[in-house]
């Protein structure tokens, strides 16, 4: 059940002076939370590197009172994080590329595109999503991708891809080449940019003027709800509502025309963003609805940081009593999410002896900064914990389902957020 929001007589601490909003250039005042110092949370150690000095920098959100949106500062720059050895690949879970395939169906039918029909997807990873496309009859597609390795990925799957950081000047150079789009998008990666306003302005332009673009992202309601902390990390600058898409959008020029609620990644929102129309009725009632809750007013955000605060307790008092009895206990998963986790609440392999992994460009390495070993999915039936920490939570549907026989040993499972939560495999769902 979602954690009810309520501000219960809390204030916001003030926050360090001297930022500037990255939307709108106020002044930011105010800590929506403070999560401590962590590593970059897709940099995984070779055995080689774990006795070496580790860079951790500050988690400390930030809400500004003009335009609501939730950020961090910049303490790293993108080129920092999204190097030739980024080790995320998005076709690793195959339930991300059936909703990829799910979209690509969707928007293909709603706009009808077709052979003539251009499409370019910021952040296209390996091809997990472009792939669907020409069998659809849409070939005409573009991938960019600042991640040279992942970006050779997707190339290997027949898919062309811009290798490049996305803003106006790369969308300059696209239309140039190949025109305008029908289609501009962009699944989670909005939350990736520092510079907003670059990254908006060069989506306007690549789309043409009866053009659609929609970006899917986490939904700031979501995090706030159900304590959804640990998807704040480095490579996500900002945290969205449909209150800062709006003000976002009107900043451009764009009309924020329709909006869906989605189940991904703990609850997202797909935005569609036009050059002409108007808000449908989607989006009048989602920021109605934002507005009462409280979007609007600091007092709404000021209960989030005790919530996290007793989330973190709570997880590990589940811990050491589970170790306290002689526990055996193993992670599932080794994602950004996970690093941000680990980090915060201080958990090493002083409670899980190892964590496990599909993607093979993780595997041999270690967790950063609590130096969790992650082996292959294999690992966990010869082992046989009698528990299972589901670090990318957002996945336990499809986690619980390909690890169901744990149960014959009398394993289970455990969810962290929004709290300690056990699931026995002959429940789950």
């Amino acid at each position: 059940m979602p954690v009810q929001l309520d501000t219960v007589h809390a204030e916001l601490a003030p926050a360090a002076p001297g930022g500037a909003c990255r939307l709108c250039g106020a002044g930011l005042k105010h800590t929506l939370v403070d999560l401590g110092k962590s590593p970059l949370c897709e940099t995984f150690l070779s055995a080689s590197q774990i006795d070496q000095m580790e860079p951790f920098f500050p988690l400390h959100v930030l809400i500004c009172d003009a335009c609501w949106l939730a950020q961090l500062k910049e303490y790293v720059t993108p080129d920092g994080i999204f190097t030739d050895h980024y080790p995320y690949y998005s076709s690793y879970s195959t339930s991300w590329v059936a909703h990829a395939r799910t979209y690509c169906e969707m928007i293909t039918r709603r706009r009808g595109l077709g052979a003539d029909s251009f499409v370019v997807e910021i952040a296209c990873n390996d091809g997990y999503l472009l792939q669907h496309f020409p069998l659809l009859g849409v070939s005409n597609v573009l991938g960019v991708e600042p991640a040279i390795n992942v970006a050779e990925e997707a190339r290997r799957k027949g898919i062309p891809v811009c290798v490049g950081f996305f803003g106006k000047a790369l969308a300059a150079r696209i239309v140039a080449d190949k025109g305008q789009a029908d289609l501009v998008l962009g699944n989670n990666v909005l939350a990736h940019v520092p510079d907003l306003n670059d990254f908006l302005s060069g989506a306007a332009l690549l789309a043409k003027s009866d053009g659609i673009i929609t970006f899917e992202f986490s939904h700031l309601q979501k995090l706030l709800e159900e304590n959804q902390f640990d998807t704040i990390y480095h490579e996500h600058f900002c945290y969205f509502s449909a209150t800062a898409i709006a003000a976002l959008a009107a900043r451009h020029g764009l009309v924020f025309v329709d909006v869906e609620e989605l189940p991904t990644h703990g609850g997202s929102l797909r935005i569609y963003l036009a050059h002409e129309g108007a808000p449908s009725g989607a989006v009048k009632a989602l920021l109605a609805r934002e507005e009462a809750a409280g979007f609007k007013t600091l007092s709404f955000y000021a209960a989030f940081a005790e919530r996290v605060h007793q989330t973190k307790r709570r997880l590990l008092e589940f811990l050491i009593k589970a170790k306290d009895e002689g526990k055996r206990i193993c992670g599932y998963g080794a994602p950004g999410k996970g690093n941000t986790l680990l980090n915060y609440c201080g958990i090493g392999t002083d409670f899980l002896d190892f964590t496990v992994d599909r993607n093979p460009h993780k595997q041999g390495r270690y967790t950063p900064g609590t130096h969790i070993p992650i082996l292959p999915v294999e690992e966990v039936d010869r082992a046989k914990p009698d528990y299972i920490l589901i670090l990318p939570w957002n996945l336990k549907k499809e986690i619980t389902a390909q690890m169901r026989h744990v149960g014959a040993w009398g394993g289970k499972f455990v969810v962290p957020i929004p709290e300690a939560a056990i699931i026995d495999p002959g429940e789950a769902q």
